[in-house]
C-alpha cells in the first residue's frame, strides 16, 4: 500500500508538465539574469571613473600625478570638464607647500562608497608622486635613503594579500545570486503541492484513503517524497547553471569552496521547511486559487525579508534582525557559508537544525488540520 501511494504521488506530480517546467526553468533563468546583472558589482575589472584635471601648479610633482592617473586603467581623463564625474584642481605651490590640498569636485550623482573608492585610487597616486619628489630632493644628501623611497611600493595589491575566510578567491556575483535563487526556487513547490492536495480533497480521495485505514501521517509522508526529490534535483540543476552556463555570458563561474555534504545537509533542511509550509497552506486553503495567492505572496514576503530579493548586508540593522526569522534566510546563510566561506557540515548545522525543526512543526500542524478537515468532510 505504501509503495502504491508513493507511485500515485509521483504520477500526479510528473503529470503536470507546466508546473515542473516552472520549478526547474524559472529559478535557473533567475540565476542567469541576476548573475550577469550583478557581475560588475562584485568585480573591480570594469571599475572606471571619469575625471578632468586642472593643473595650476605645473611642477614636476603635479606632472607626476597626472602621469600616474593617465596610466591607471580605472581612471579616464576626458577633455570636457562638464562631462567628467570628478573635477580635480591641483593648486599653485602644491609641490612646495605640503599643507596644500587638492580640490575635488563631484559633478555627477554618485554613491558615497563610489566616491570613497575614487579617493582611495587617487590617494595612491598622490602618495607615489610625493615619495618620488622627496626621493629626488634628498638624493644629494643620502643616496641610500633616496633609493629606498624611490623603491617604496604603496600599491594596495602589493600591500595586502586578500583572502575571504577559508576561500582562496573573493566572492563573485554568481556565488551571491545562485544560493539566493536556489532557496527561492525550492519554495516554489507551494503552488503545485497545494493544487494536488485541494483537488484530492474535493474529489474525496483523502476521505476514501482514510476509510481504508491510511493514516494522515502516511498521506502526508508519501506526498512529501516526490517534492523532496524535486527539490534535490532543483539544487543541482541550479548549481550546474552557475558552474557551466553563467560563464558563457562573460560572468565568473560558481566556485564551490565548501563541502558537498554540507550542500546536501542544507538542501535537506530547506526541502523539509519548504514542504512543511507548502503542506500547511495546502491543507488550510479552501480553493486552489486561494492557496496559489497565499503561497505566492508568502513566498515573495519570505524572499524579500530573508535576503533573497535584497542582500541582507545592505539592509538596515532593524531589517537584518527581522530577516533572522525567515526560513529562507536560514537556508541562504547556510549556502553562502558553503560557497563563500568554505563551510563544512558542522559549520552549517545550526542553520540545518532551524530548518529541520521549522519543517517538522509545520508538518505536525498540517496533519492536525488535515485530520480535522477529513473528519468534518471538508
Amino acid at each position: 500500500m505504501f509503495s502504491a501511494m508513493i507511485k500515485k504521488e509521483l504520477l500526479l506530480v510528473f503529470r503536470d508538465k507546466h508546473a515542473l517546467m516552472a520549478l526547474f526553468v524559472l529559478p535557473a533563468v533567475f540565476i542567469l539574469i541576476m548573475s550577469v546583472a550583478m557581475r560588475d558589482q562584485f568585480s573591480s575589472k570594469n571599475l572606471e571613473f571619469s575625471l578632468f584635471v586642472k593643473d595650476l601648479d605645473k611642477t614636476s610633482m603635479s606632472q607626476e600625478i597626472i602621469k600616474l592617473i593617465t596610466n591607471d586603467k580605472h581612471l579616464v581623463q576626458i577633455k570636457e570638464k562638464g562631462d567628467a564625474q570628478f573635477f580635480i584642481v591641483i593648486p599653485e605651490n602644491y609641490e612646495q607647500n605640503s599643507n596644500e590640498i587638492l580640490k575635488l569636485n563631484v559633478q555627477k550623482s554618485l554613491k558615497e562608497n563610489e566616491i570613497e573608492v575614487f579617493k582611495s585610487l587617487l590617494s595612491e597616486h598622490i602618495l607615489k608622486a610625493r615619495f618620488h619628489y622627496i626621493s629626488q630632493s634628498i638624493e644629494l644628501y643620502s643616496g641610500k635613503a633616496s633609493k629606498i623611497l624611490a623603491n617604496l611600493e604603496i600599491s594596495s595589491d602589493k600591500l595586502y594579500k586578500v583572502k575571504y575566510k577559508n576561500s582562496k578567491k573573493l566572492p563573485n556575483a554568481t556565488q551571491q545570486s545562485v544560493p539566493a535563487w536556489i532557496v527561492f526556487g525550492m519554495f516554489f513547490i507551494i503552488i503545485p503541492m497545494s493544487t494536488i492536495y485541494i483537488n484530492e480533497r474535493k474529489q474525496n480521495t483523502l476521505m476514501r484513503l482514510n476509510s481504508m485505514n491510511v493514516s494522515v501521517f502516511a498521506m502526508t509522508f508519501t506526498k512529501s517524497i516526490p517534492y523532496f526529490l524535486i527539490n534535490q534535483v532543483q539544487v543541482w540543476i541550479m548549481i550546474g547553471v552557475g558552474v557551466f552556463l553563467v560563464p558563457l555570458f562573460d560572468t565568473p563561474a560558481l566556485a564551490i569552496n565548501g563541502s558537498v555534504l554540507a550542500i546536501l545537509e542544507i538542501a535537506t533542511g530547506l526541502s523539509l521547511a519548504a514542504i512543511g509550509i507548502s503542506t500547511l497552506i495546502a491543507v488550510s486553503a479552501s480553493s486552489s486559487e486561494q492557496a496559489t495567492t497565499i503561497g505566492g505572496i508568502l513566498n515573495l514576503l519570505l524572499g524579500a525579508v530573508g535576503g533573497v530579493m535584497v542582500p541582507k548586508f545592505i539592509m538596515p540593522e532593524s531589517m537584518q534582525t527581522i530577516a533572522e526569522y525567515s526560513p529562507m534566510a536560514w537556508g541562504l546563510d547556510g549556502f553562502l557559508d558553503i560557497f563563500l566561506s568554505g563551510a563544512n557540515t558542522q559549520d552549517v548545522f545550526i542553520d540545518f537544525i532551524k530548518l529541520f525543526v521549522f519543517g517538522l512543526v509545520c508538518l505536525g500542524i498540517s496533519m492536525i488540520i488535515l485530520q480535522i478537515r477529513i473528519k468534518k468532510g471538508l
